[in-house]
């Protein structure tokens, strides 16, 4: 094989397939009302997809790291395909990119039952772009209207649908309007809410005690000073 084909495989294998299983897994923390493995495994499905469409697209983005906006905007502004978003979806995005990469209660955090929608929204957008084929790309989301059914050749999700004993089948499907088995009309999600206020936070003059011992991002350490000050 080429190398070509061989980087091709890299981006599909490590980024959509673990996006993929990123995607199940953040449904599985969702339903179970855990939001930080729901945000953090939200934001990690994300991360991956784009940084497939990336790879796929040849588009350098070595310094993308996790910011999922930067992700975006190289794609938008790489003039080498264009990636159609609804606001929704992009607003998700912006929420992951505030709260969703912090995994220790770094900082406050909060999310709800109904987020496993814009979840399932934005990787059915994205995920449509993960592939070389064209095909996918070109259903769209229309208001009021069901979500077009959109299967990727070769693709884990695919695979997962097409075997009824897979155990991941279950968590996938389960009131999915988006990439289920078949086309929704009406999803019934549990009305659930919860967040919860970071220590540093509540105690900023923690802060350079802590710092004696673990890490912590550089814009968050900033933003604490500001926040501790009279």
């Amino acid at each position: 094989m080429t190398t070509e084909v061989l980087v091709n495989d890299f981006a599909i294998r490590s980024f959509r397939d673990q996006g993929d299983a990123d995607y199940i897994a953040a449904r599985m923390a969702c339903r179970a009302a855990l939001v930080t493995p729901f945000l953090w495994q939200s934001q990690q499905t994300v991360e991956k997809y784009l940084k497939c469409i990336l790879l796929l697209n040849r588009i350098e983005a070595r310094n993308v790291r996790h910011d999922l906006e930067t992700a975006v905007a190289a794609i938008e502004q790489s003039g080498k395909i264009v990636i159609d978003l609804t606001q929704r979806t992009k607003e998700f995005i912006r929420h992951l990119d505030d709260i969703g990469r912090f995994r220790y209660l770094e900082i406050s955090h909060y999310a709800f039952g109904a987020q496993l929608v814009y979840l399932d929204r934005a990787a059915w957008e994205l995920r449509r772009y993960c592939t070389l084929s064209e095909l996918p790309r070109q259903s769209k989301l229309v208001n009021g209207q069901r979500a077009p059914r959109v299967r990727i050749i070769g693709g884990h999700i695919e695979k997962i649908l097409d075997a009824p004993n897979d155990p991941a089948r279950g968590p996938l499907v389960w009131q999915n309007a988006f990439l289920g088995s078949r086309q929704r009309r009406f999803i019934k999600l549990r009305g659930w809410m919860k967040s919860s206020n970071a220590p540093l936070y509540l105690h900023p003059e923690i802060l350079d005690e802590v710092l004696k011992y673990v890490y912590l991002p550089k814009d968050i350490v900033n933003a604490y000073r500001a926040h501790r000050r009279p």
